[in-house]
Parts: structure tokens; sequence; C-alpha cells
């Protein structure tokens, strides 16, 4: 039996760690591909290193980021330091677990050994190498104790499908997509609203020593957003979406949205290929309220590229007719593609229901 706590199957937690690239590597964004986990613990363990060097060196064409990509964890701050593990891009990267808890967490420690000392924790290690589908669920493990270890990664690896076809049949994500929530002429009212006022950078939302804060960074999204503050505007938008767009969604997900927020029109620009990283609308303890989020495309039809895409669930790309709507869980890793030609007008909200603004009002204080 696996040391690993988690069985086939089973969805694993997500964690935020430093990593070889990043301060704070949010690992539930690398979902939609295969992603191997392997918990050496520390170069210094001679038999794990060993072996996670020999499955690297086999393997290292099929870690390309796009189908499949691994990650190594260590306990060590030295293997951090002196350059033992070396990230390979694309496709290699390394977790520095120096708090120990997610190995804890995963199984590859025992949780009393958390107090103790790196000494005895190295001692008491028990590696493995975790494969996880692209909803990051368990499809096997293999132990590092297991003397056939190489072999067995490397047989895996090698006979993974095309990552649309790991379910082993066509995967269609968790969407609702409504027509006729705008008429065409109150998009083209909305768009003119936007160039008569302009936009800004809208950023996102990240959990930062505890706080919700707004972060602009371009390298993960590009977007101009114009906030409506008109009361009739912003009571006409809500009169559409509670009789056309709120029935639809108690059809499908048979949940009484009650609440919205925010009303903006944004807008990704062609020239700047404006685009979102894959990401989670509910991460932080700001956002924690949010349970659907609604994407009523303005002009559909007068730009390319800039489609939604659930990597979960396959390559797949969704995109609503002009004053149409997709409607989401804001749990799904969702992204928008780049904007290649043209502008794409959208009006966003969020939607959710009186129980959620009561966890929205208690957690008013992480606000930034």
């Amino acid at each position: 039996m696996s040391n690993c706590k988690y069985n086939f199957g089973e969805s694993v937690p997500y964690f935020i760690v430093p990593s070889s690239n990043s301060k704070k590597f949010h690992f539930d964004t690398v979902a939609g591909r295969y992603v191997v986990l392997s918990f050496l613990g520390s170069t210094s363990l001679a038999p794990n290193f060993d072996r996670l060097q020999q499955t690297l060196i086999v393997n290292r064409q099929l870690f390309d980021d796009r189908k499949i990509c691994f990650f190594g964890i260590s306990i060590d701050p030295s293997d951090d330091n002196n350059g033992n593990l070396k990230q390979e891009i694309p496709g290699i990267r390394y977790f520095w677990d120096l708090s120990s808890k997610i190995s804890i967490n995963y199984g590859a420690l025992d949780p009393e050994l958390l107090e103790q000392d790196l000494e005895s924790k190295l001692a008491a290690y028990q590696g493995f190498t975790l494969f996880l589908d692209p909803e990051l669920r368990v499809m096997t493990v293999v132990d590092y104790e297991d003397p056939d270890h190489d072999h067995k990664v490397s047989h895996f690896l090698q006979k993974l499908p095309s990552v649309d076809a790991h379910a082993e049949t066509k995967l269609h994500a968790p969407v609702l997509i409504v027509p006729r929530v705008f008429e065409p002429e109150f998009c083209q009212e909305l768009i003119a609203l936007y160039r008569d006022h302009g936009g800004e950078d809208s950023g996102f939302m990240r959990e930062i020593k505890g706080k919700t804060r707004l972060i602009i960074d371009y390298s993960f999204k590009r977007r101009m957003d114009y906030v409506i503050t008109d009361d009739k505007l912003m009571e006409l938008i809500r009169h559409k979406i509670i009789s056309r767009l709120i029935p639809q969604i108690y059809k499908a997900f048979q949940f009484r949205v009650t609440r919205m927020e925010r009303y903006i029109i944004c807008r990704y620009d062609g020239q700047t290929n404006d685009f979102f990283n894959p990401h989670r609308d509910n991460t932080t303890k700001g956002t924690a309220h949010r349970r659907f989020a609604v994407t009523i495309n303005l002009n559909s039809e007068e730009y390319e590229g800039g489609n939604l895409r659930f990597p979960e669930f396959g390559r797949q790309i969704y995109r609503a007719p002009t004053g149409g709507a997709v409607v989401f869980s804001c749990s799904l890793l969702h992204e928008a593609t780049p904007v290649t030609q043209g502008e794409r007008f959208a009006f966003l909200p969020f939607l959710y229901d009186d129980e959620a603004a009561q966890i929205r009002q208690a957690n008013q204080k992480y606000l930034a």
C-alpha cells in the first residue's frame, strides 16, 4: 500500500508554496495537463535523488508543460540554495516545502514530525511519485521504495493519451450558455458608454499577508474595465438578468440567485493581445462568497480569439453569441484566451445568494 494519503480517483488538496520560479506558486492553476508530483524529500536522500534523476533523463522530452509537467518536492532548504535541483523550462520545476506541511498533508511525512529537526524528518521521509489527471485527481502512485520505481514511472508516462482523451470520452465543461439576455441594441449602448468614458486596468485579486488585494500584472492579465455607476442603467440591467437569466440558472443548477456583484463593461484589445490566464474567481477571503461568474458578450462577431476555456475539461473553447451569457461556477479553472484581432467587449458580473452574502459581510475586514 502506498504512503500517499490520496487514492485512485480522489482530488488532491491545493496549496500555495515557494517554487523554483515563483515566491508563491498557486498549485491549483496547473490543472489542464497531466501533473507529476515527486516527493523527493532532499537530494541528500541518495536513493530518491538517483531515481528522480533517472526519471527526468529518460523522460525529459515528455515534460513539455502542454501535456505533462513535473514538480519535485523538497523539504531541505539547502536544495534551494546549492542548485542541486534546477528547473528546466518547459516542464520541470521544484517546490520548496520548507515547512514540511505539504509532505505531511500528502503522506510523505508523519504529522508528529512537524516540529522535529530536518535530520529527523529526512530519516523518516517516505517519498513517492504521484500522477494526477488534468482535473488534479489521482491516477496512480509509485513509491520510491519500489525497486521498479523508474520503470513504472516511465511506462506510465509513455502510455498517457492526449489531454483531451484522458477521460476516454469527450468532456464538456459544466457551463450554461443562454442566448438573448441583452438585445443587440442594448449591447451597442453599453459599448458606446465604454467608449465615452474609457476604462481602467482591472487587475485581479490575490491573498497577501491575510488581506485580499488588487494586483496589476500584465504577464497574468491584461484588460480594461469601465464601472457603471448610473442607478437607472444598473436597475435596467438587473431587470434583464432577473427576468431572462436567473430562471435558466435555477433550472440548470437549482440555485436561487439573489445578489449580483459589480456592474462592469470590459474591453480586451487585439492590438495588445489582451488576455486573462487560468484562474479561479473565489480563492481569496474577499472573493469567497462568489458562486457563479457570468460573461455576457456584447460584440461576439467583431473580434478573433478572446474565448473562454476551462483547462480541467480539455482545450475546447466557449463563446456566447452577442447578448448571450456563459454562466459557470467560480470554482472552475478558466481563462480568457488572447484577443488576436479587433476588440472584445463584455459585461462581467458575479452572482451569489443570501447565504453567501453573509460570508461576504464577514470577510469585509480582509479586503485591503
